[in-house]
């Protein structure tokens, strides 16, 4: 994981540091939250007691319209969460949690969605002899995605706020060890706002500009990382991923494409001669190739110098029937430059986890 903590830091770092900002603003919050995790599969059954509960403290800066892309989002915020959560399980522990998000308002800035991503440490991760029951968490770093959707009203007191709303805060370590069952919690959440600053610059409005256009742009991608398949113990393994793809910009926030993955996944390649092996009714040819080729479409919404890709993709080179041939990615890219990108995507079939990959491109 330590790949993943290096990109978090980029990410916190890049969001935070290098806005360029003449009007500023701050405030922080403190939410409590309560509720259930959710039952994604029968794995985790055993794992569901009580109400996990916890806190969510953040600190967010708000935008004014100092740069274009400010506006096109209707000035959001941006900033860094903690959060402690208590999953009322032994077994699972607690978990503590560290975020870069942002913050989007519709509804005359009344309801707010923020979006955070960061990594998690778990109290008590999955151990073959102490904690064999605790098959949700297989590692103690875990990456952590977290939605809040609330009602906001600000300076209601002096500069006190109120807020609440509905939070989704999931957990998991994309099988980079094994188990990875991972837990959702769906939780009502509450909480009081309080801004730094006696009062908030207007907000910066440019008019009405000129239509973006760019012609078609294709990438290379190269995409790497370790995982390791569902049989516990069987060991991490390299793999590579080389996608190329064009992408059209239908305006200043968002591009579509189309394109191709080539995946060279070494863990597949044992867990066929394992399959082999251990299950000889089924027939597997040891043999069997484990490459695998897919076709995919997506779609990349920009916010400034960062991204967030999402695409779904379909197996046409598929030898060896692992997961289904539809496979779904979504992640960030961070842009350095008009060409060059970072980024780090989770890759799945549906809601199962296959891997997280950490990647640089070029775009032409």
């Amino acid at each position: 994981m330590k790949q993943l903590f290096l990109f978090l830091c980029l990410v916190v770092s890049s969001i935070v540091f290098s806005q360029e900002t003449l009007h500023s603003s701050s405030y922080i919050d403190v939410n409590y939250f309560r509720g259930n995790i959710a039952l994604h599969n029968n794995y985790i059954l055993h794992l569901i007691k009580g109400h996990p509960e916890g806190t969510i403290i953040s600190w967010n800066k708000k935008t004014f319209g100092d740069q274009e892309w400010q506006e096109d989002f209707n000035y959001p915020d941006y900033g860094v969460s903690f959060s402690y959560q208590n999953l009322k399980n032994e077994t699972l522990g607690n978990n503590y949690a560290l975020y870069a998000h942002y913050n989007f308002y519709f509804l005359k800035r009344n309801l707010m969605l923020r979006i955070g991503q960061g990594l998690a440490y778990n109290t008590n991760p999955y151990d073959k002899y102490d904690n064999y029951k605790n098959t949700a968490f297989g590692s103690t770093i875990l990456s952590s995605t977290y939605i809040m959707l609330n009602y906001k009203r600000e300076r209601i007191f002096d500069r006190f706020g109120l807020q609440a709303g509905l939070s989704l805060i999931h957990y998991s370590n994309a099988n980079v060890v094994a188990p990875n069952a991972s837990i959702n919690t769906v939780a009502f959440n509450v909480g009081v706002t309080y801004n730094l600053d006696k009062e908030d610059p207007e907000f910066i409005h440019l008019g009405v500009r000129e239509k973006f256009t760019e012609p078609i742009k294709y990438n290379i991608v190269f995409r790497g990382g370790f995982n390791e398949s569902d049989i516990i113990g069987m060991g991490q393994s390299a793999f590579y991923v080389l996608s190329a793809y064009a992408d059209k910009r239908l305006s200043r926030k968002s591009a579509v494409q189309f394109g191709t993955d080539f995946f060279f996944s070494k863990f597949l390649d044992d867990l066929i001669a394992y399959n082999a092996v251990a299950f000889p009714e089924e027939n597997i040819d040891p043999d069997t190739d484990y490459k695998r080729v897919g076709l995919f479409a997506g779609h990349e919404l920009f916010i400034n110098k960062l991204s967030v890709e999402t695409q779904v993709g379909y197996y046409v080179y598929y030898p060896y029937d692992f997961e289904g041939r539809m496979y779904l990615r979504i992640g960030l890219k961070r842009y350095f430059g008009e060409k060059w990108f970072g980024a780090i995507t989770l890759k799945s079939h549906g809601a199962k986890a296959e891997c997280v990959e950490f990647g640089v491109g070029i775009r032409l």
